[in-house]
């Protein structure tokens, strides 16, 4: 990273010289050379998150009693450049924000809990950090909304996590039925906006109203192409939360960041996505999780493939065994082998593409094993997808079932954007 900053103009320069020059005969139309193509893409100003960009939101938080709704990548890199995994390039939000006087009172931990260490699905108890010593109150056990007496000694909250920008990743519920607490307390929210790595396109079936619940609390496509901050902004605007209430919100925003932008999440958002592939793919293959197909928990290739035991054994030749290990201690057909497809070298599309769920179904001779409907139309968001894959739909024709919510909403999405 560091050579293509510091020879970027170089590079350029060498670029437009072989592009410009010619040897006098008549050229024929050149294929994209996609090294090329990054290199003239390439944005030499890194995204800043807007957790290091504390001169903004510390004013904020001075002689103020402060709450923050956190897991482990709410972190201030110290270097945007070569930001990694091993903890060693960022400080905890928690811990830097101490460490400057911030008076924080206490945590609020989402699904998979404040240091990202529980099951998808399993519940994170309250507790203790043993770090700062501070009291963690879940938000993913026997409360989703904190109560009344956990906002009553805060003066204000700060809401800090990275988001995937797909409609069944909770954290987004989270943070509407925190904002919906904080207005109801009448408590000032501050969002600290994080880059949204599917970003760039809007796609998949819109929740209807009926099926709402915390896969799902508004009505909005499957990918809907925002930043959680603006997404908060929408949330507000759009008077989602309950009895048409408004949260007092700020949101500090990102610098040189557009949905264009390209954006490789340094820390795992989650246990069971583990790399860009697997984000990449969690909008399409996130479907499986209403199904009784294994996505890939129980391996090191979680969201990058998929099969089950009862798939035809002759049309794959790819197959695993799901293994209890970090973020799935009882994956799907744990134990069994699993016939499918993996999916890890693959380019993945900008879209949610359905080939790899009626794949899978078409490849199912007992047809009652695939859908666990409850689940399946929970994650969908609508009956009819499921309808529409036992009627034999195409992909074609169901997508363009999905064209006329998302026009809607992209016109609604258009007046909250804070990026190009």
């Amino acid at each position: 990273m560091e050579f293509i900053y510091g020879f970027k103009n170089t590079v350029f320069l060498w670029l437009f010289m072989l592009l410009a020059c010619g040897n006098g005969h008549k050229l024929k139309p050149a294929q994209p050379d996609p090294i090329a193509t990054y290199l003239l893409d390439f944005d030499p100003e890194p995204v800043v998150p807007a957790a290091n960009r504390t001169e903004a939101y510390l004013p904020l938080l001075r002689d103020k009693k402060v709450g923050i709704v956190a897991n482990q990548t709410s972190v201030i890199f110290k270097d945007l450049v070569k930001a990694d995994t091993s903890g060693s390039s960022y400080t905890h939000l928690v811990d830097s924000l101490l460490s400057m006087g911030v008076d924080v009172r206490k945590v609020f931990a989402p699904e998979h809990g404040f240091r990202g260490m529980a099951d998808a699905g399993e519940h994170v108890k309250d507790g203790r950090d043993a770090a700062t010593g501070l009291p963690i109150f879940s938000l993913y056990g026997s409360q989703r909304k904190p109560g009344p007496e956990l906002l009553e000694d805060l003066d204000i909250v700060v809401f800090d996590i990275q988001d995937v920008g797909v409609r069944f990743y909770t954290y987004i519920a989270t943070l509407q039925l925190v904002m919906e607490a904080c207005a109801e307390a009448g408590l000032p929210v501050v969002v600290l906006d994080r880059p949204n790595p599917n970003g760039h396109y809007i796609d998949g079936p819109t929740m209807e109203p009926e099926h709402r619940g915390f896969l799902g609390l508004t009505p909005i496509p499957l990918v809907y192409g925002m930043t959680i901050g603006e997404y908060a902004r929408m949330i507000n605007g759009e008077g989602w939360l309950e009895g048409g209430i408004k949260a007092n919100l700020q949101v500090v925003p990102l610098q040189n960041y557009t949905h264009a932008s390209r954006y490789s999440l340094p820390i795992r958002p989650s246990p069971n996505l583990p790399n860009d592939q697997a984000i990449k793919l969690y909008p399409s293959l996130g479907l499986f999780e209403g199904t009784n197909i294994n996505a890939g928990r129980g391996t090191e290739f979680q969201f990058q493939r998929y099969g089950a035991p009862f798939l035809d054994s002759t049309a794959y030749k790819f197959n695993y065994v799901p293994e209890a290990n970090f973020g799935a201690k009882s994956p799907k057909h744990l134990g069994e082998r699993c016939f499918g497809r993996d999916l890890s070298e693959i380019a993945a599309p900008s879209e949610v593409s359905l080939q790899w769920l009626l794949d899978a179904y078409n490849h199912t001779a007992d047809k009652s094993l695939f859908f666990n409907t409850s689940g399946f139309t929970k994650h969908a968001g609508t009956q009819k997808l499921q309808q529409q894959i036992e009627s034999g739909w195409p992909e074609e024709k169901i997508r363009a079932g999905w064209q006329e919510d998302l026009a809607r909403f992209k016109k609604i999405r258009a007046g909250y954007l804070l990026y190009e």
